[in-house]
């Protein structure tokens, strides 16, 4: 593998419209507000990767924070262990959560792109996995009882056998509703998951999973606010169904806070947010000591190569925000996003679908 040397970043804004939009109980995202990302090397390699904003408030401070970090790598190996410890040391008084983080992490995966299309493998190979089809679950939005039948029923006969839906209405009635809907739906084998996305108080929560523990779900997600550790870990011990836990977890600090708590039964990694690839595989050591299944959080190109190399590895998830602009979006076959035995992550723009939706 050649060696490389980052010459320079370019940072793109583009807002991916949804249809339909992506509805959970703490709101509604009609555009997906991405960062893509290109390093490019001196030797003429180029590192793609992408960033999911949420908002499209911060997309243009996120681009401007990677222009500004620019001047501090260039000339740098194109290593990404070296490239995160040369900006935590550059950051350590301000900390890398939060954008800054999410620019770093940026940087980290199209680093790694990099580096797998210098040595000409896809990155599973460069982490030391082999490509594979990894088992996932198809993710939907806030849906009423009916779509959501229909949601799962299609699930179904496109061959996964996992299936998750957000719910969090204004009833526990509400809820059950949709969940009987999706079980009816889907069948008996597969595994159905709800998601609140943060959206009930921890006695709220407690009451709600006390009546869904009868509902044979494989997970509950998010019951309560993301930062609140021990409300987790008190709803995790008195909740016989599984917590699922830990896509909003900044870096593995959070991640350790998190299983010191007990507050999940399983782990969620987002790989923009734990940190990039780097930090991925920093969790994923931290899942295996813990005994944690990891399943991923979006990015479902990237997270197939992560879950491949991973452990623990429970289920990628299929939601894909940004296959608008990919030359190629993640391929699912028969319910598993295949990783396919190109050089690279898998992310590389589709040029006119940028231009059409940049910012």
């Amino acid at each position: 593998m050649e060696r490389l040397t980052l010459h320079s970043l370019a940072a793109r804004p583009v807002s991916v419209p949804l249809d339909p939009p992506l509805t959970t109980a703490s709101g509604q995202v009609p555009e997906a507000p991405l960062v893509l990302i290109d390093l490019h090397s001196e030797e003429g390699v180029t590192g793609c990767a992408y960033l999911f904003c949420y908002s499209p408030v911060v997309m243009g401070p996120i681009a401007e924070t990677l222009r500004n970090i620019e001047p501090m790598v260039k000339g740098a190996a194109v290593a990404p262990q070296d490239l995160d410890r040369l900006l935590r040391a550059r950051f350590r008084l301000l900390g890398v959560q939060g954008l800054v983080g999410m620019a770093m992490a940026g940087l980290d995966m199209a680093a790694w792109d990099a580096q797998a299309k210098a040595a000409g493998v896809p990155l599973v190979r460069l982490l030391g996995g082999a490509p594979a089809a990894v088992p996932a679950y198809d993710s939907h939005s806030m849906l009423t009882a009916e779509k959501a039948a229909e949601a799962a029923a299609a699930a179904r006969e496109s061959g996964f056998r996992a299936f998750k839906v957000k719910i969090g209405h204004a009833t526990i009635a509400e809820d059950l509703a949709v969940i009987r809907a999706v079980r009816d739906a889907a069948g008996p084998d597969m595994a159905v998951m709800v998601d609140y996305n943060q959206s009930l108080s921890v006695p709220e929560a407690l009451a709600r999973t006390a009546v869904l523990d009868n509902e044979g779900l494989a997970w509950i997600e998010e019951p309560t606010i993301a930062e609140d550790f021990a409300g987790h870990a008190k709803i995790a011990r008195e909740t016989r169904t599984a917590i699922q836990f830990g896509e909003n977890w900044w870096g593995l600090p959070d991640m350790q806070k998190a299983v010191a708590a007990g507050a999940s039964d399983l782990a969620m990694v987002d790989v923009m947010k734990i940190g990039g690839i780097t930090g991925w595989m920093k969790a994923a050591a931290l899942a295996e000591g813990a005994g944690l299944p990891v399943s991923s959080h979006l990015w479902p190109e990237v997270s197939a190569h992560l879950l491949a190399v991973t452990p623990t590895a429970h289920l990628v998830e299929y939601l894909d925000l940004a296959a608008a602009v990919l030359q190629q979006p993640a391929e699912l076959r028969d319910g598993k996003v295949l990783i396919r035995d190109e050089p690279g992550s898998g992310v590389a723009w589709n040029e006119a679908a940028v231009a059409r939706f940049a910012v």
